[in-house]
């Protein structure tokens, strides 16, 4: 028991130093400070490499026992978190035992909890088989960060625990696919007076947006939306709208959007792709900004039932409407488990993550990884 506290303490205190670090896109120096921080804790460790790779202005830290190329299990998460237009929201608060503020569950508490457990196994196991792998640019995508590291760097691992999907006792084993995507129109500029001379950008972008929406609402249910049940359907959202017209009186000639698509299989990329150039028609372009194909995730069992024993409650292997880093993974067939603590209004200011939950899913991670590796716990 009281070793649970002291890690609870420590968790929580180093979540709510990460909280405090801005670590957002358009913030650089604070991503830097962010590494910067964690680096601290990792330095002192014996026998223990830290190697950074930078990849068009996105860091990523790749730790592990020295001389070990390919780790049997690697630790990932990332360190970027969204802007919110409040410049000043990054901060937490602890209100019946969760911690509020931005990126506290999107992941800033599971990277403590990836930081700790590293030290603590690397402490008590010199040279055991675990690395440490953090991120900068998961929220845009991951191109820079794991993407570069696999595909470019050649990285490899056993298997890769990513705490970035699923629940406490929700683990993923599917995901959606991806495709974010812009959408131009033209027109002819006029005055505003006389629509008539002029060809309307906007109008024209919200009619077809508004056809993209009545294709899509087709796929939706009869029944409220139930995540362990009726969600497995393809969705469109419109995330951005704008024009560079910033004149009142003048029929815009230029408008685009952003649309964020998400597919269950079998549908691909490309046929989506098609299919929403096809409902756009030929007076829009659309530029994909990132795409993901539907991901089978391959969870080990050992995990799941490991975590049934310490949290007393069966597991549900579920599918997410979601996607994360573990699609870069599984194009080398590295399996991934994907779970987290309990974590709730995400990419919200009040976002929150549950701090007992976050002490279970690091004892679950802990002994989950001395079983796979066959080493005996030090309590044993």
């Amino acid at each position: 028991m009281t070793q649970d506290v002291e890690l609870q303490n420590r968790l929580v205190a180093l979540t709510r130093d990460l909280i405090l670090i801005p670590s957002t896109e358009n913030r650089p120096g604070e991503r830097q400070r962010c590494f910067e921080f964690l680096h601290n804790h990792l330095d002192s460790l014996p026998g223990v490499a830290v190697r950074y790779f930078d990849q068009h202005g996105h860091r990523s830290l790749v730790a592990g026992p020295a001389g070990v190329d390919v780790p049997e299990i690697l630790l990932c998460g990332h360190l970027d978190v969204i802007e919110h237009p409040q410049t000043d929201c990054y901060h937490s608060k602890i209100v019946d035992g969760r911690i509020y503020g931005p990126g506290s569950g999107d992941m800033k508490g599971q990277d403590a909890i990836l930081v700790e457990l590293f030290c603590s196994l690397h402490c008590q196991h010199p040279g055991i088989s675990v690395g440490l792998m953090l991120t900068s640019d998961e929220e845009r995508g991951g191109a820079d960060g794991v993407r570069y590291l696999l595909d470019d760097v050649g990285l490899r691992c056993g298997l890769a625990i990513i705490p970035d999907g699923g629940s406490l006792n929700d683990v993923t084993i599917e995901e959606k696919g991806v495709l974010h995507a812009k959408v131009r129109t033209c027109g002819h500029e006029a005055h505003g007076a006389r629509p008539w001379l002029g060809d309307n950008a906007v109008e024209k972008l919200m009619d077809r947006l508004t056809a993209l929406r009545q294709h899509f609402a087709a796929f939706w249910p009869d029944a409220p939306i139930d995540e362990q049940v009726n969600h497995w359907f393809p969705t469109c959202s419109v995330t951005i709208v704008n024009t560079p017209n910033t004149t009142p009186n003048r029929i815009p000639d230029h408008a685009e959007a952003v649309i964020d698509i998400r597919f269950p299989p079998p549908q691909s990329v490309a046929e989506l792709h098609r299919e929403v150039e096809t409902i756009l028609g030929s007076d829009c372009v659309l530029e994909p900004l990132m795409t993901a194909e539907p991901t089978h995730l391959d969870p080990d069992p050992l995990f799941s039932a490991v975590t049934a024993e310490l949290t007393g409650d069966p597991v549900r292997l579920v599918k997410a409407s979601g996607g994360s880093d573990g699609r870069f993974f599984r194009r080398y067939d590295i399996p991934v488990n994907l779970s987290r603590p309990l974590v709730g209004n995400l990419h919200a200011i009040d976002e929150w993550i549950d701090i007992a939950s976050m002490v279970t899913y690091h004892r679950i991670c802990e002994s989950y990884i001395l079983r796979r590796l066959q080493i005996p716990s030090c309590d044993q």
